[in-house]
């Protein structure tokens, strides 16, 4: 390679380093960065947000625009759902008709929606787009929606299961150990009403029992002790 041939090589190199170096520059000066969240799971019938921030290296002015454009999994044009420019303008036609609502906060950077009542045939890929000259270049960041049907089961989280492991079976020990008091205070009441009475004839500290008494009060506390026993007669 001559002396003119590496200079000329030299120099498309300079130029094209330069031009990346400007092409850089004026990103930085006029760019627009918009990030969402790449999918969305929703339920038939909740509402749910599609999420949308933007920054910008410009103030914010009349002069920022905000589109949300749709087009569905299956074979169909993309249609614009939303635009805004100082006040929302949902769609007044189409399948999102009357159920598009504005959540967003273009002071803050929010350029999000919300979808009342979505249905499966909403499934799809949703576009934010944001404008705010002069500001003239963006990503176009896409967010899938899928909606699906909340099912009667529910999921148990890692703690609630922990929960429901630890304190249930302290609970039931709780309530075995209140039924086992009660049957104490029970018996100790019965064994009370079956002591015998005093003689109103003799004047003694001994009571006075019958043979049926003392028969029926022994068979009275056996039983008893049977039902409030912990381990099985043997006999």
């Amino acid at each position: 390679m001559g002396c003119g041939e590496a200079a000329a090589a030299g120099g498309g190199f300079f130029l094209l380093l330069r031009g990346i170096v400007l092409l850089l520059g004026v990103c930085k000066a006029l760019c627009l960065e918009i990030k969402v969240s790449p999918k969305v799971r929703a339920f038939v019938g909740e509402q749910v947000t599609l999420k949308c921030s933007f920054k910008s290296s410009s103030p914010i002015t009349e002069s920022l625009t905000i589109d949300w454009t749709y087009r569905p999994f299956t074979s169909g044009q993309m249609e614009t759902i939303f635009h805004y420019q100082s006040v929302p303008y949902p769609t007044t036609v189409g399948k999102f008709k009357e159920r598009i609502s504005w959540v967003g906060n273009v002071a803050r950077g929010d350029a999000s929606i919300a979808i009342q009542s979505p249905v499966m045939s909403d499934n799809g890929t949703f576009i934010c787009s944001v404008r705010n000259p002069p500001d003239a270049y963006h990503n176009i960041p896409q967010t899938m929606l899928v909606v699906v049907e909340r099912g009667f089961s529910f999921q148990l989280t890692s703690a609630t299961l922990l929960s429901i492991l630890v304190f249930l079976p302290s609970v039931i020990v709780v309530v075995l150990l209140l039924v086992r008091m009660g049957r104490k205070i029970g018996v100790l009441k019965e064994k009370k009403k079956s002591g015998c009475k005093k003689s109103s004839i003799e004047v003694s500290d001994e009571p006075e029992c019958t043979e049926r008494d003392n028969c029926l009060g022994k068979l009275r506390n056996w039983c008893l002790n049977c039902v409030d026993t912990d381990e099985e007669d043997p006999y």
